[in-house]
Formats: C-alpha cells, sequence, structure tokens
C-alpha cells in the first residue's frame, strides 16, 4: 500500500510539471512482492513501447524569390515580356519576266519588263509596279508582281491614237497563274519569275 500511495504521488508530482504522459500501471500481485518490471519511486519511468511514429524530415529552408521557379499562370505576370520576332521582308526585284501568248496565232514571247517602265506586246501595254518574292520564313516559294495591262492599239497614220482600255489591275502569282489572270478574248498573259535588273 505505501508503494502504491508513493507511486501515485510521483504521478501527481510529474503529472502537474507536464512531463508524464498517461501510462496503465502493471496490477500488483495481492500479498507479494511488486513486479519486477515496476519502476522504483526513484526513477524515472519510461514510455511504453507502441507503434513508431514516422520521423519527419529535417526543415529545409524556404527557397528565396532568386531561387524559385519562374511559372506562369493567368495570376502571375511573366518576368518579362519577350517581344516576338520580326517576320523576314520579302525581297523586291527590280523587273519581271512575263510570258505572253497570242490565242489566235499561237505565237509566244517571253521579255522582261523592268519595275515602272511600259513594255508593248502587240495592242497590250504592260506595266509592272512591283515585283516580290517570298521571303525565308513563308511556307512555299513563289514570285508576286503587281501590274496593270491596258489594251491600246497602234495609231493609224494621219489620225490621233486612240484612248487606251485598263484590261488587268492587280497581282500576278507566278506558282497560281490562273488565281487572278488576264482575261481577254485575243491575249494570254502571266508572270514568270522576278529578277534583278
Amino acid at each position: 500500500m505505501r508503494l502504491k500511495l508513493s507511486l501515485l504521488a510521483a504521478l501527481a508530482l510529474a503529472g502537474a510539471a507536464g512531463l508524464v504522459q498517461a501510462q496503465q500501471t502493471p496490477p500488483l500481485a495481492p500479498n507479494g512482492p511488486p513486479p519486477s518490471d515496476a519502476p522504483s519511486a526513484g526513477e524515472p519511468e519510461e514510455p511504453p513501447p507502441g507503434p513508431s511514429a514516422p520521423v519527419p524530415p529535417p526543415s529545409q529552408p524556404a527557397p528565396t524569390a532568386a531561387e524559385k521557379p519562374a511559372t506562369s499562370d493567368s495570376r502571375t505576370k511573366p518576368l518579362a515580356a519577350e517581344k516576338p520576332a520580326e517576320p523576314t521582308r520579302r525581297g523586291r526585284s527590280g523587273a519581271a519576266i512575263i510570258q505572253a501568248i497570242d490565242k489566235v496565232t499561237a505565237e509566244t514571247l517571253r521579255f522582261e519588263a523592268p519595275i515602272g517602265q511600259p513594255i508593248r506586246y502587240k495592242t497590250l501595254v504592260f506595266t509592272v509596279r512591283a515585283c516580290e518574292t517570298t521571303a525565308a520564313d513563308e511556307d512555299s516559294p513563289d514570285s508576286m508582281a503587281y501590274m496593270t495591262i491596258e489594251s491600246q492599239p497602234r495609231s493609224l497614220t494621219g489620225r490621233a491614237p486612240p484612248a487606251p482600255k485598263s484590261v488587268f489591275r492587280g497581282w500576278m502569282f507566278a506558282s497560281s497563274p490562273g488565281l487572278n489572270p488576264l482575261q481577254h478574248p485575243v491575249y494570254d498573259a502571266w508572270l514568270i519569275a522576278c529578277r534583278a535588273p
């Protein structure tokens, strides 16, 4: 009984200090000595073996702003606005190579038309305003020319020349001659390529 009172007093003191966890004490044997595994009054108690709790990893310092990876999120702004690459400019040429055909006589002629200079083929007058080739970053290579074509019959001797009549104005494409063709009852013409003069 004395042992039980001293054990209760020790538990009360330790509990007041907050040092001891709750533990079951083995029952005392009736009229006999205390069991050998019971702690004595002067020894500190050990916790009972139980399931081992996982040991948390050692704490690591939080990454600094310089170490944090940049994430693109709709709520965050990008670190630096990247300027898009400028597209490559198309190459401008000084002359266009044109092929024309007379549908009545089946006569064909390939000629060079310098930019801004009128060139006559029978009753047609070709004036090329621009001739460009596709840039290196475009999908397929091509040549295109902006030109005006006028129908102007030759003047007869002693008479004033008739006024020219526009029959075509727009872009012609070398790879697709049927895309924007010259529509004339007698003549046909299309762009072959652009060339430096």
